[in-house]
This record gives structure tokens, sequence and C-alpha cells, in this order.
């Protein structure tokens, strides 16, 4: 058994001061200061998206696909609608800014995209443009060429609205099944 020395037995009466963990009041000072810079951002963002959608008022109406989608409508992402040839000014207008899940169905009369929790769009045939892939569109970058991108106009404007399939076999669909049903312009 291990016995120790008097002299080496330490009192609890030399332990008297004890160093301050936590100043809480400095601590939530900082708490508070950061949830007001959030919170502050946040608005500014809400007050922009606002204002981007004031401007594009001009901006006519799309029309809303109807019905349902068939079996073979594709599953994907759409990704948003940008101005034509500049792929970092996305619509806002009339809920085209709103990145969804979505099913892509088209047809000889045109193109339907129902989208989740956002209004379905319905592209007409004689508005579609040019069809081609790229690797983005309305300010999101992805890999080289998965997202196909639809040339479109709405009134005066041309618009590109951005698609991208869950899987290569519903991208090649798209892809395949867009470029022979609306033969356009040359496409690169």
């Amino acid at each position: 058994m291990l016995t120790f020395a008097p002299q080496s037995q330490i009192l609890a009466e030399e332990f008297v001061e004890q160093a301050q963990v936590t100043n809480w009041p400095a601590r939530l000072a900082l708490v508070a200061a950061m949830v007001a810079i959030i919170a502050v951002v946040l608005w500014a963002m809400r007050r922009g998206w606002q204002a981007r959608i004031r401007r594009q008022a001009d901006l006519g109406q799309p029309a809303e696909a109807n019905g349902e989608p068939t079996e073979d409508a594709v599953p994907g992402l759409y990704i948003g609608t940008a101005f034509a040839g500049d792929w970092l000014d996305r619509v806002a207008a009339h809920g085209l800014g709103v990145r969804s899940r979505a099913r892509l169905d088209f047809s000889e009369e045109g193109i339907a995209i129902y989208r989740d929790g956002a209004p379905s769009l319905w592209i007409p045939a004689d508005h579609i443009l040019l069809v081609r892939v790229d690797s983005g569109v309305a300010g999101t970058v992805r890999s080289k060429d998965s997202v196909v991108v639809v040339t479109w106009r709405l009134g005066d404007r041309d618009l590109d609205t951005g698609f991208r399939a869950d899987d290569a076999s519903g991208h090649r669909t798209v892809l395949d099944g867009l470029m022979s049903t609306f033969p356009r312009e040359a496409r690169a």
C-alpha cells in the first residue's frame, strides 16, 4: 500500500481562487450579434429577390402545363430559367427562378415541365428556338454536358430553361427526344 508523506498532501484551502471558465454575458452577446447578422442577411436576400421580381414584371406569364405527366415523363431537376445569352441572369418572375424536382414530358405540341412545389410550365413547340446541352444555366453549374437547355421565346424575350435528368438514360432520352422532335437551327 502506498502512503504519502505529510508535506506532499495537497490541501483544498490552497486552491481558493479558480479561473472563470466562461464569460456568459459576453458569449450570449456574441450569439445575439450573430443571429442579428444572419437575420439582416436573409432580409437583404429576400428584398433583392423581390426587387428582381419587380424589375421583371414586364415579362409575360408563361403557359401552365395541363393534366398530369405521362408514364414516359423523365424525372429530374428543374434548374431554373435565365435570359438567353446571360446564364447568370436568373428569371425570378412567375416562379421561373425556383429550382425544384420535376418531371419533363414532351410531344410534338411542346414541352411540359411538371414541378413539385412550383407552377408547372408549358413551352409550346412554336416557341422553342434551340435545344442543346451545357454545363449550367441560371447561375447553377453542373458537370460538363449534364444539363439540357431549351432556348424558347416568351413574349419578346428569349429564355434558357435548364433540366437535369436523374440518371444518364433519362438524360439521353430527353436530349435525343427533344433534338428529334424539335428540328430547328443548327445545334452545337
